[in-house]
């Protein structure tokens, strides 16, 4: 098989408090394979975003990962600090984040952004620096790319600020990519036009995404598999048809029920009942027993099976009929 670009194996990451240590990402597992995106979803607070600021070294102290190892093209990365992680950004993990106006400099035109960027990782001249910035910005569909090298990111719409920070993170051609919701803050027709970006980029040169979102829409329609996380815990992991359309585990199920497509023809959409739990208070046992309609004496007495990988299983006791695998 090839070598997964990313691979996660028990990822843990702790938050030392007052009211004792919290971790936000608790034994999670997955790999990404060279060309695929995997989408993370999950509610708020599900440590979607905590598991991407793992990879690509962006914890804030006192936040750190306490146990788990983390592989980038087979290297092991999660052990590495201060000028060591700082050279691997860009060059082998670029980031896409949700507003593109924390990535880009409103004081420097964007040509020199780039431009930086690329003289900061790759054996290149200024000259060449230059011209490989305008090749990035013409593949991520920006028109007149020549010209506009030299405008400034107030001059952009939301829209082409996005495709312009999807060219940062891009241009020292990185092989892994984590885009934490990158298209919230966007139209919905802008929507359709940065996943087909994503999509293309992925075909063309093989990078691996980490799609952070919310949305099952943007999941059902960039994802190849889906990972779902709720209260730090990775709880069903497959391919995006699989998990949206025959779900294993109760929570997946729940998220999907919420979406317009599924609620079609009734009156209300459906609800999950409750709220996430807050880390310094999880429940005993499974953490989502409390707002789970299968749940029973055992799912909240004894903590929740661990997930299987591959296949698609949920770690769950009681996972839904069509898929009964626990580890």
């Amino acid at each position: 098989m090839t070598q997964p670009i990313l691979s996660i194996r028990d990822l843990t990451v702790e938050i030392p408090t007052r009211y004792g240590i919290l971790r936000p990402v608790d034994g999670v597992s997955y790999d990404i394979a060279p060309g695929e995106i995997l989408g993370v979803v999950g509610e708020s607070g599900a440590g979607k975003s905590m598991a991407g600021n793992a990879v690509i070294g962006l914890l804030s102290p006192p936040a750190h990962i306490s146990k788990g190892e983390i592989h980038v093209n087979g290297t092991r990365i999660d052990h590495l600090k201060g000028d060591a992680m700082r050279k691997l950004r860009g060059k082998q993990i670029g980031m896409v984040f949700q507003d593109p106006l924390t990535s880009l400099n409103p004081l420097l035109r964007i040509g020199d952004q780039l431009t930086e960027t690329i003289l900061a990782h790759l054996d290149v001249t200024r000259d060449q620096a230059q011209q490989r910035a305008i090749a990035a910005l013409e593949e991520v569909g920006i028109p007149g790319a020549r010209e506009r090298v030299n405008s400034y990111p107030h001059e952009f719409s939301g829209g082409m600020r996005q495709r312009v920070v999807i060219a940062l993170a891009l241009c020292a051609e990185p092989s892994l990519i984590i885009a934490d919701e990158p298209t919230t803050a966007l139209d919905v027709s802008v929507q359709a036009q940065i996943i087909a970006l994503l999509k293309q980029l992925c075909r063309t040169r093989g990078t691996a995404v980490m799609l952070i979102t919310h949305d099952m829409g943007v999941i059902a329609e960039a994802a190849d598999r889906v990972a779902v996380m709720y209260a730090g815990k990775l709880v069903e992991l497959g391919p995006v048809r699989d998990v949206l359309t025959k779900p294993s585990h109760p929570y997946t199920d729940g998220l999907m029920g919420s979406t317009p497509l599924a609620s079609r023809g009734k009156a209300r959409l459906h609800q999950i009942p409750g709220a996430m739990p807050r880390l310094d208070n999880l429940p005993t046992g499974c953490a989502f027993h409390p707002r789970c309609p299968y749940s029973t004496d055992k799912c909240a007495a004894d903590p929740a099976p661990t997930l299987q990988d591959g296949g698609g299983a949920a770690a769950c006791f009681f996972p839904l009929p069509h898929k009964a695998k626990v580890a």
